[in-house]
């Protein structure tokens, strides 16, 4: 485990799981920290500010650390959060850049509820957390960026090229496994008069045979946050995990936004 990734968890256990938000920000973040988290100001105080509320409402916090890639100065997590006892669960995708000291200088996150009862029987964090194929990040992130940028923001319709046919494990609780699994869920916003378009996509990070992408999705007449998060094996997407969250706005958005 490399210092920045280190720092990310340290960041995210010390600070909020233990307790310790202005010891753990103060000595894992760098000479700034700038913050597209709902409801949190930039910088040192801004955190401090934020998870003293939250850990005073939240007093038991079970939070977990499911999968993390690294790319570059990138780090991102996938963790899940009970609170309370379980009365309130969400599943967490965080994304960090550092700095040459790998110190956190840069944060996003997209939080989703957790779903007990999902279309495709899949949990939002099962499957497997192991990267492989590390002599093959750089052919995944390049696949990935081709795919979000001529499937989902192109319409191109050639899904083949890019998911296997045989195997696709999904984990949105939405959607069903398989082409015809997604194919059903697009159907199904069309018969509520819905269309998802994703309109922009503002990072790609790989690592083995894992990529995540971060996106400015449209779905019906709101805009989302979407992290999606890919497994590929023999070049293709055999399985997927994604969290959403719609975008701030008003009093709600206290710093410069999710992107």
């Amino acid at each position: 485990m490399t210092a920045k990734l280190e720092n990310a968890i340290a960041l995210y256990m010390e600070g909020i799981r233990d307790g310790n938000a202005r010891e753990a920000v103060t000595k894992y973040t760098g000479d700034r920290y700038t913050q597209h988290s709902t409801g949190v100001r930039d910088g040192i105080e801004g955190f401090v500010e934020f998870f003293d509320t939250f850990l005073a409402n939240n007093p038991e916090r079970d939070i977990r650390i499911v999968r993390a890639i690294e790319d570059g100065n990138f780090v991102w997590l996938h963790a899940s959060q009970s609170l309370n006892g379980g009365t309130t669960k969400w599943i967490t995708m965080d994304m960090f850049d550092t700095d040459d000291q790998h110190r956190i200088v840069e944060h996003w996150d997209v939080i989703t509820e957790w779903v007990d009862e999902t279309v495709s029987g899949h949990s939002q964090i099962d499957g497997p957390t192991e990267v492989t194929d590390l002599d093959k990040t750089d052919e995944t992130r390049a696949k990935i960026q081709q795919f979000v940028e001529e499937i989902l923001i192109g319409g191109g319709q050639n899904f083949a090229d890019f998911i296997s046919t045989e195997t696709y494990i999904q984990h949105n609780p939405q959607v069903g496994d398989g082409l015809e699994g997604f194919g059903a869920f697009v159907a199904e916003l069309a018969a509520e008069g819905k269309s998802m378009t994703y309109k922009y996509l503002y990072k790609v990070l790989a690592q083995g045979n894992f990529a995540v992408s971060y996106s400015l999705v449209q779905i019906g007449d709101d805009d989302f946050a979407v992290f999606d998060v890919f497994r590929l094996e023999d070049g293709l997407i055999v399985e997927h995990w994604d969290t959403m969250e719609e975008l701030p706005r008003g009093a709600a958005l206290v710093n410069q936004g999710k992107f």
